[in-house]
């Protein structure tokens, strides 16, 4: 009786694991990413303040005026934190202003599909008709905001705001990332946008040609949409890439051109001091094969908010993520946009 008992509790365990990873895979891979380690930031949103309600207040971060109210209406429903739905939305889709496949229609690499990013069998399971008009639809936020909140809801949300995070995720760094997006929405730091519009992401750009801003935010979406892509040496896309790979293929797909590998994009962009670095400059790290005093062997891109995307290893997981860049390594940075050959690629496009 005792092995028939403890056969059927192992069975139940495997069948929680297997419903467990019926989750919501995003542009980051449908295991780990960004920036490393799962033991929390310091300074997330967590069970004991979960449950308020922040007010909203305008200050540096923009989240679509049709978005927030939907991440209200979905909070007050569900008893979710709407800084909290608006953290996911940010980290999923950039609260669907991403653009890269799954956002408006289709699926990413991994099935996963809409402004929240739901795999088909977790919408199947979990969505919501939440404008009622008979059609739960994963690719319109007034249905896919409140599956989000209905899917945290079942996980145990708000009390156990960290497992609900973790099993739409199955990332502890997922869980810091979101949180720590939902504490500068508490805190007001934000301010509402246009609906649907495009977030003001990137930093002013003076002293470059006109439309640097716009091609700066096609980069950066373009090198993001790759997260979850094995590192490839040698890799230029589509399947993979490696670090100096991925940031020339960014480059390329809009038009300008810079150097293939790490050691020719070292000298390629113009020195940037430390804390001046801005939005698709290049950051470099004494690292990788053949590096010297002098001649970085690794790189990424920064992204805003002291962290890049950057195609790291072959074994590490993700490969290619976001991840801080103020490391021990760190060597310096360089903005190629001010290259005089690329101003004046540049200035062609426009």
């Amino acid at each position: 009786m005792r092995r028939r008992l403890l056969a059927l509790a192992a069975v139940g365990v495997f069948a929680a694991l297997f419903f467990a990873l019926l989750v919501v895979p995003t542009f980051f891979g449908a295991t780990q990413f960004l920036f490393g380690g799962g033991g929390g930031n310091g300074n997330c949103v967590d069970t004991s303040t979960a449950g308020n309600q922040p007010s909203e207040d305008e200050a540096a971060k923009g989240i679509p005026a049709d978005y927030l109210e939907l991440y209200k209406k979905a909070g007050e429903e569900y008893g979710i934190p709407w800084n909290v739905l608006a953290g996911v939305g940010r980290v999923e889709t950039i609260h669907g202003t991403l653009q890269a496949d799954g956002v408006l229609s289709g699926e990413n690499y991994a099935g996963a599909g809409g402004p929240m990013q739901f795999l088909k069998a977790t919408w199947d399971a979990f969505g919501v008709d939440g404008d009622g008009d008979g059609d739960k639809d994963r690719y319109d936020p007034r249905d896919a905001i409140p599956g989000a909140a209905a899917y945290l809801k079942h996980n145990k949300a708000p009390e156990r705001i960290r497992t609900a995070l973790f099993m739409y995720n199955h990332s502890w760094d997922y869980v810091d990332l979101v949180l720590d997006w939902a504490d500068k929405y508490a805190a007001g730091e934000f301010q509402v946008v246009g609906n649907a519009a495009a977030l003001p992401d990137c930093k002013e750009t003076d002293g470059l040609p006109p439309y640097t801003d716009d091609l700066v935010k096609r980069i950066i979406d373009f090198a993001l949409a790759q997260r979850g892509k094995p590192y490839i040496w040698g890799g230029t896309g589509p399947d993979g890439f490696d670090c100096s790979g991925l940031l020339q293929t960014a480059y390329k797909q809009v038009g300008l051109t810079v150097p293939r590998v790490t050691f020719d994009q070292w000298p390629f962009g113009r020195r940037v001091k430390d804390g001046e670095e801005r939005p698709g400059d290049f950051v470099f790290f004494n690292s990788g094969p053949n590096t010297a005093p002098g001649r970085p062997g690794h790189v990424g891109m920064v992204i805003g908010d002291n962290r890049m995307i950057v195609a790291r290893c072959a074994t590490c997981r993700p490969a290619i993520g976001v991840f801080p860049y103020r490391i021990s390594t760190l060597v310096g940075f360089t903005r190629p946009m001010a290259n005089p050959a690329v101003i004046a690629q540049i200035e062609a496009l426009g």
